[in-house]
C-alpha cells in the first residue's frame, strides 16, 4: 500500500508535466520559478520523511509550529496582564472591604466579634499577598545546562540538555523546569519545584478568603440587592449617591468573591488530590497511560514519588517538626523545600509490584 507522501509526489509530478505542455511554456521565467517551487517543495517532503522514525504527528508538529510559536508568545505577553488583573481585582475587594464592610460591622456586631474580624481579615490579606508575591518572583528551578554528574532519565528535545527526573520542557518559558506542574498566566511563571508551596498555599488561603467575605457579606449583599432592585419601582426611594456607590460596591464584592471561590476552590482540590497522591499535573497524565499498559500486560504500576498521603504532604510543606504546622505553613515562611529537585528518594515496594 502506497503511502500519502508518494501521491503527494506523483500530483506534483503531474502538475509540472502538466505545465510544461501548456502553450505558454515558451516563457523561459515561469517555467523556470516553477521548477525552483517543484525542487523547494520536494525538498520539505524528504525533509519530513529523513529517517523511518517520522510519522504523521512530526508532520503535524512541523505544519503547526508557527502557530504553537504565536500561543506561546501571546500567553507569555498576558501574563503580564493576568497578573495586573489579580492585583487590581485584589485591591478593589480589600478597598471595599475597609470602605464598607468593616465600619457596619464595628456599628452593629458585639466586640468579641469584631476583633474576630479584625484578626482573621488582616491574617488571612497577609497569607494572600505572601504567597502571591513568592510564587510570582520565585524562580520554579532549573537543571544545569552545563555536563554534570546529575542522573539524567532523557534528553530535551528543545534544549538539548539531559532532563533529571519530574523534569519537562515548558514551551512558553522554553527552558526545563524541575518538577514542573504547569505553566501558570495568572503568575506569569511556571509552577515547579521551588514555588509549588508558594502557588498551593496562595489558592488555599485566595479560596478562604473569598469564602470568607462572602459569607460575611452575605446579609449586605440582599439588602444591597432589594436596594437596586427599588430603584426601578414607579416612586423609587430618594437614595443618595454614596448610598448607591455602597449598594454596588457590595453587590460587585458579594459576586465577585463568590464566582472566585467556587473557581478557585475547584482548582484547590484537584491539587490536593495530586499532592496526596504526589503527582504533579503533567505527571497525571503520564501515570494514567503507563497505568493502562502495565494493565494490559498484567502488571501494577507504582508512582516511584508517594511516599505516603502524610508524607506527601510534609514534603510539601516542608515539616520536619510539628512546630514546623504553624511557622512554615500558618505563617508567612520562606524556607526551600526539601530535595534540590535533581534526584529524588523513591520508596520501596513489593516485589509483587512494578515501579517505573
Amino acid at each position: 500500500m502506497r503511502s500519502w507522501g508518494w501521491f503527494v509526489s506523483r500530483v506534483m509530478r503531474l502538475s509540472v508535466r502538466w505545465c510544461r505542455l501548456c502553450p505558454w511554456r515558451g516563457r523561459s521565467k515561469r517555467a523556470r520559478r516553477l521548477r525552483e517551487l517543484w525542487s523547494y517543495g520536494r525538498l520539505l517532503l524528504n525533509s519530513l520523511y529523513f529517517n523511518v522514525l517520522t510519522n504523521s504527528d512530526t508532520v503535524l508538529d512541523c505544519v503547526f509550529e508557527p502557530v504553537y510559536c504565536i500561543v506561546d508568545n501571546v500567553t507569555r505577553w498576558f501574563g503580564v496582564v493576568f497578573v495586573c488583573l489579580v492585583i487590581l481585582l485584589t485591591s478593589s475587594v480589600v478597598l471595599i472591604v475597609y470602605l464598607c464592610v468593616l465600619p457596619l460591622i464595628f456599628e452593629t456586631y458585639p466586640t468579641h466579634w469584631i476583633l474576630w474580624h479584625l484578626c482573621y481579615g488582616h491574617w488571612n490579606l497577609v497569607m494572600v499577598v505572601f504567597h502571591y508575591f513568592k510564587a510570582t518572583t520565585t524562580s520554579p528551578g532549573y537543571p544545569p545546562q552545563e555536563k554534570s554528574d546529575v542522573p539524567s532519565v532523557t534528553i530535551c528535545k528543545k534544549c538539548i540538555v539531559p532532563k533529571p527526573a519530574r523534569t519537562h520542557h515548558c514551551s512558553i518559558c522554553n527552558r526545563c523546569i524541575l518538577k514542573m506542574d504547569h505553566h501558570c498566566p495568572w503568575l506569569n511563571n511556571c509552577v515547579g519545584h521551588f514555588n509549588h508551596r508558594y502557588f498551593f498555599s496562595f489558592c488555599v488561603y485566595m479560596t478562604m478568603g473569598c469564602v470568607y467575605c462572602s459569607i460575611s457579606s452575605k446579609d449586605m449583599f440582599f439588602d444591597a440587592y432589594n436596594a437596586v432592585e427599588s430603584e426601578y419601582q414607579t416612586s423609587p426611594p430618594p437614595y443618595t449617591f454614596r448610598e448607591k456607590m455602597f449598594h454596588k460596591s457590595i453587590i460587585y464584592l458579594w459576586v465577585l468573591t463568590s464566582s472566585v471561590a467556587v473557581a478557585l476552590g475547584g482548582l484547590t482540590l484537584w491539587h490536593v488530590v495530586l499532592i496526596t497522591r504526589g503527582e504533579t499535573s503533567v505527571e497525571r497524565h503520564i501515570n494514567r497511560k503507563e497505568t493502562k499498559r502495565l494493565r494490559e500486560i498484567g502488571k501494577v504500576f507504582r508512582n516511584p514519588y508517594h511516599h505516603g498521603r502524610g508524607q506527601n504532604w510534609k514534603i510539601l510543606f516542608g515539616v520536619e517538626e510539628r512546630s514546623h504546622w504553624l511557622t512554615r505553613v500558618l505563617l508567612p515562611s520562606n524556607h526551600l523545600p526539601p530535595g534540590d529537585g535533581l534526584t529524588w528518594e523513591c520508596p520501596a515496594y513489593r516485589t509483587d509490584t512494578m515501579t517505573i
